[in-house]
């Protein structure tokens, strides 16, 4: 595959491009293309090297274009409602 910033950029004024491989963990999904991150980790597909950078959310796993909502709770807000759910049932 040629090297796209030989063919469509002027010399010297654009930054490198190189195959990077976008893996969203959550979904188990990989998109592939050209960008201008690096990683340390490098995967060869289709006998070419890609950089490999991680997501944590995607347009694979945001429940925008997914249509499923996930809770994703971090500060306890859930466990903490259930506790006065259950206080509330118990003075009933």
């Amino acid at each position: 595959m040629p090297d796209f910033s030989e063919i469509i950029m002027k010399k010297d004024i654009h930054p490198t491009i190189h195959p990077v491989i976008f893996r969203d963990a959550g979904a188990g999904k990989d998109f592939l293309m050209y960008s201008t991150l690096t990683s340390d980790e490098v995967e060869k597909v289709k006998g070419v090297e890609h950089f490999v950078v991680r997501l944590d959310i995607s347009s694979a796993s945001h429940p925008f274009f997914t249509g499923k909502q996930k809770l994703v709770d971090t500060s306890g807000r859930v466990e903490k409602f259930k506790r006065q759910m259950e206080r509330v049932k118990k003075t009933d």
